[in-house]
């Protein structure tokens, strides 16, 4: 049974081959997934996700049930485990968006049907396949491209360097000292470098790392469920994508955010609705590459 929980569990070979088939197959209607239904698992609250699985499923000929994890028996106390070999007696296929990574994967280890990490706290793989396939609709050779994520050390960082890494991109991590990727992300992505010719920088200073980049990009500063902290908005601040910091990268730099968006905080407004951005490209790249990934796993 083949799972998709974090970049891994696909090889680069793989990734590459669903990224080219999102681009051929854009706008597909068809009947790949008829008869099969897809259950939905949030904890999270969710847009793109819940909304470009659904469109997907639905274009793809199969069915969705949403199920808010409060409404299930899981508030009462069954397990994890007995969830996931109920579901599995129902469904093709489930995606889960939750808080704890080892809970994705206590169900994945027992499930009878692919699981598909729709984000947790460590990894947002989907987005990740969303970004690569952006970043290639303008770079042919994704070898050496310079990609330079500004902001908090969180999941969706994890996730955009291991892609990166996977196809031998120079991705920087620039963070403020205190909100740097934990050392496993750092770990997993400086193997992945090792393994695929890829080049990982982790910076503080945000001038150094934009010069040369092909692509910068940011996420909000404080993800859902973490509290506002005054101190860490201060300590984020040098971090805003804004005119000043594109100016010092390269004359065609594009500008890349995983949304939803805090203009004047994480990024300006005039960057994110500006002739560099190509966050809503980015957004709706979503919808192509999950397709994909929805016919490989519950029809694989």
């Amino acid at each position: 049974m083949r799972h998709f929980l974090k970049m891994t569990d696909l090889s680069p070979a793989e990734i590459i081959a669903l990224v080219d088939a999102a681009k051929a197959n854009r706008g597909e209607r068809s009947s790949a997934l008829a008869g099969k239904s897809l259950g939905m698992i949030f904890a999270k609250p969710s847009t793109r996700t819940r909304v470009s699985f659904t469109v997907g499923a639905y274009e793809l000929g199969g069915h969705v049930m949403f199920i808010s994890e409060k409404e299930m028996q899981l508030g009462r106390g069954e397990t994890v485990e007995d969830t996931a070999r109920v579901l599995s007696r129902y469904l093709g296929g489930v995606i889960i968006r939750t808080y704890r990574q080892d809970d994705l994967e206590r169900f994945a280890a027992v499930a009878d049907i692919p699981v598909i990490n729709g984000l947790t706290d460590e990894r947002h793989p989907c987005q990740g396949l969303a970004d690569l396939m952006t970043v290639s609709q303008f770079k042919e050779d994704l070898t050496g491209v310079k990609m330079v994520y500004l902001g908090d050390g969180n999941n969706v960082a994890t996730s955009l360097a291991s892609v990166m890494m996977m196809v031998g991109a120079h991705v920087v991590v620039c963070t403020p000292p205190e909100l740097t990727l934990p050392d496993w992300a750092i770990l997993e992505i400086r193997e992945l470098a090792a393994a695929n010719g890829g080049r990982a920088e982790f910076l503080t200073d945000p001038a150094e790392a934009v010069r040369d980049a092909d692509f910068l990009y940011t996420d909000v500063w404080f993800s859902m469920g973490q509290q506002r902290v005054p101190e860490k908005n201060r300590q984020l601040e040098p971090y805003q994508i804004n005119a000043e910091l594109l100016a010092m990268a390269r004359a065609d730099c594009r500008v890349m955010h995983c949304l939803p968006a805090h203009r004047g905080e994480e990024i300006s407004a005039e960057v994110i609705d500006g002739p560099h951005s190509v966050v809503f490209q980015q957004a709706e790249n979503r919808l192509h590459v999950q397709k994909e990934l929805l016919k490989k796993l519950m029809n694989g």
